[in-house]
């Protein structure tokens, strides 16, 4: 669906990407570990980097782990990519290490978003994509994930940095917010959610959605499921993104 049709409020997961549909809160600075593509549905987009400057345009790009504050709004999609997929090398060449505008991308959709989020990078080193997938599976140490990729520890982590713009521990827990916030969509309540994804409780996961995401569990709840009471759910029902 087109980001100018009339849409309800909502949170998906899909194969290489995320995407949220509804208001957003002034938030704090964060950063995630995906990019970020933040479109306005009417008018434009407002975020402040970490710097202080503001950046205004109908569709924004933010690189991963780029920190940065959304201004609130009624109703906004954004769409977080993950590094590791085809589309994300679309991006990477689009901007920088900052937030940048991207006009043509107003339009943008998940039917656009479908095919290239399934297939892997074509630029990432395919010996990081193997530790990627290993880590994406089971926590294993450095050491043991450098060797399964055939790296050194500080060769592994060079990669990382170089090439995802972030440590593979950040994007663990992005992969971790991922299975949680699929088992919020499969019915599972904020408590067991939290479990799934590998989280010590509820609270240690809404903080690290709060900072990986710029969302809250219960934003992310009151999206997949629009009937929900508020008291059903802890904190600000608005995103945050």
């Amino acid at each position: 669906m087109e980001v100018g049709e009339e849409m309800a409020p909502g949170f998906a997961i899909r194969e290489g990407y995320a995407v949220y549909r509804g208001p957003s809160a002034d938030s704090s600075l964060h950063a995630h570990a995906a990019f970020q593509v933040a479109i306005a549905v009417r008018g434009e987009v407002t975020m402040v980097d970490a710097s202080g400057t503001q950046h205004r345009a109908e569709a924004l790009i933010v690189p991963p782990m780029a920190r940065h504050r959304i201004l609130a709004m009624t109703t906004l999609v954004t769409f977080f990519i993950e590094p590791h997929c085809a589309f994300a090398d679309r991006l990477r060449h689009r901007c920088g290490d900052g937030i940048t505008p991207a006009p043509e991308l107003r339009g943008l959709s998940e039917k656009d978003l479908s095919a290239a989020g399934a297939l892997p990078s074509a630029e990432l080193d395919a010996r990081l994509v193997k530790a990627m997938n290993t880590l994406a599976e089971r926590r294993v140490p450095m050491p043991g994930l450098a060797a399964t990729a055939g790296l050194s520890p500080q060769r592994l982590r060079a990669l990382a940095r170089d090439q995802l713009g972030m440590p593979l521990p950040r994007w663990r827990i992005w992969q971790r917010l991922s299975r949680a916030a699929d088992a919020l969509g499969a019915g599972q309540s904020l408590a067991d959610a939290a479990v799934t994804g590998g989280f010590a409780d509820q609270a240690h996961f809404t903080r690290q959605m709060r900072e990986m995401m710029g969302l809250t569990p219960a934003a992310v709840l009151s999206a997949l499921r629009p009937s929900i009471a508020l008291s059903d759910v802890d904190g600000n029902r608005a995103g945050h993104c």
